[in-house]
């Protein structure tokens, strides 16, 4: 009798749960093992006193790839929970006093663009034109279709696709700088960068195709918040047989004669084919023998690597107006804070951050009477961060929130939770307590990314923010189905 192949996912953020479907649903027997006590990586869930708060990813974008993800296991996204579009899609609070909300309403973003620069309104029509001309490039060439090898880049799409491929590996600083003299206005366009783990100033202006996804695709949220969606991919997975373990830290990877052994916390679990989506830097260094890494040492200490962030989670007495669903904190002059994270590490005393408040939205994950907020700050990796110095950032934090947003939150926080440098480290195993993984630099994006097959270790494959496309929920969700391809074009 055929027995199917069977594969261990090691590690159950998006990327693995994307993957155990695929290859599900392609006839092998999968069992995803995840370190903690509950599934979906990254994008965890804090419950506390009535709170409940997404601990990772918030942002629900590129609606069209959960459409096509779900489409392939014959279900829509609808199927599983319901969605809102949001609007405003987000608020923005300058620093010297302006606030500004960005919209789904277009002719209303060309005039605010108008009253911050003459002309911008029809600049902004003209790049949003041709975001949207690029990402539809960009998803059909370079992200939906994998190309993990140089030669994959001969191809006759490719070289029709190069013209506007060779125009955009300059940085987005500089792009955007093309369009708009106007600070503020570079900054709406650029902020969606933090999402890709970068900076203007190191990040290539192929990332333009963000203000499509912000502008024309909108934003929106998922009932229950992105937990949502991790037990849609769950239920789904479930549905064609793939098991899930909890509290089964993977302590090592051993590749045998005859498949491989994955020791964990759990017990050990063989398995024909390995797929990690754990940090990859830390399969590498710390579950495989010298012998089986691809890379080494030198190789995971020159790479650039995206922010950490200090987290606090705040259980709020009252409503916390006028923040919106998405907030956006941003000092005029941003460029000191990327500094402070890219080039010389420190905490930066003048923030750019995010709020969010989905009590805004869905009233079931907060008490009545209470709001639910956190408050996020891209921090350069690898910080030191004692507790001294989070009890005087976590000062500076509400000081800046009340003194630019006007919301004063000492005297009503009952509930209240830090995340920070250390606990990306300790709970997910992340190389320096990055939150994301690999920034999208230019010598870090598409084939320059890490490797999705294993040539040390041949049957051990990766997936996830570190491995194509990259960062993000859609993309690890595609990088999924990527190596679920990969896997299966080798076994068979």
């Amino acid at each position: 009798m055929y027995e199917s192949p069977s594969v261990a996912v090691v590690g159950s953020g998006f990327g693995g749960l994307s993957t155990a479907c695929y290859l599900a649903d392609a006839g092998f027997d999968v069992t995803v093992l995840e370190k903690n006590d509950g599934l979906g990586g990254r994008a965890s869930v804090l419950e506390a006193e009535g709170f409940k708060f997404d601990m990772g990813p918030s942002w629900y974008l590129m609606p069209d790839v959960f459409e096509r993800f779900f489409d392939h296991f014959g279900h829509a996204p609808e199927d599983f929970y319901d969605l809102e579009r949001l609007d405003p899609h987000y608020r923005i609070f300058f620093k010297d006093g302006d606030t500004v909300d960005i919209t789904a309403d277009r002719e209303e973003m060309y005039d605010l663009f108008d009253s911050y620069e003459q002309g911008a309104g029809d600049a902004l029509a003209e790049y949003l034109d041709t975001s949207e001309e690029h990402y539809g490039v960009a998803m059909e060439q370079f992200i939906y279709e994998d190309r993990p090898r140089l030669r994959d880049w001969v191809d006759l799409d490719v070289m029709r696709a190069a013209p506007i491929g060779l125009q955009l590996l300059g940085t987005m600083d500089d792009y955007v700088a093309d369009y708009f003299e106007s600070p503020k206005l570079r900054q709406i366009m650029q902020y969606t960068l933090v999402f890709l783990g970068g900076a203007p100033t190191n990040t290539p202006a192929i990332y333009n195709m963000m203000s499509h996804v912000d502008f024309n695709l909108g934003v929106y949220y998922p009932e229950n918040g992105l937990r949502s969606v991790v037990d849609a991919c769950v239920e789904l997975g479930e549905g064609m047989g793939v098991e899930y373990v909890t509290g089964a830290e993977a302590t090592e990877i051993l590749n045998r004669r005859d498949g491989f052994t994955v020791e964990s916390e759990a017990g050990a679990f063989d398995a024909d084919y390995v797929v990690s989506n754990a940090d990859y830097a830390h399969t590498e260094r710390e579950l495989l023998p010298e012998h089986e890494r691809q890379y080494d040492d030198d190789y995971w200490e020159s790479r650039t690597y995206s922010p950490s962030a200090f987290l606090l989670y705040l259980g709020v007495e009252g409503d916390v107006e006028p923040l919106e669903h998405h907030t956006l904190v941003l000092p005029t002059d941003w460029d000191p804070h990327f500094e402070q994270i890219f080039d010389d590490p420190a905490w930066p005393e003048d923030p750019a951050y995010y709020l969010c408040v989905p009590s805004k939205t869905d009233d079931s994950v907060a008490p009545e009477g209470h709001s639910n907020l956190f408050a996020l700050v891209p921090i350069a990796p690898g910080l030191d961060d004692t507790e001294a110095v989070r009890t005087w950032y976590r000062d500076l934090v509400l000081d800046d929130i009340a003194e630019n947003t006007g919301v004063e939150l000492r005297d009503r926080i009952v509930f209240e939770e830090q995340f920070s440098v250390s606990e990306f480290a300790d709970r997910y195993n992340s190389v320096q307590g990055t939150a994301l993984g690999l920034a999208h630099t230019l010598r870090q994006t598409a084939l320059f990314r890490p490797s999705r097959r294993s040539e040390a270790s041949p049957g051990l494959y990766y997936t996830g923010s570190y491995t194509t496309p990259g960062i993000g929920v859609p993309m690890c969700l595609i990088s999924g189905e990527h190596t679920a391809n990969a896997l299966i074009d080798d076994a068979t």
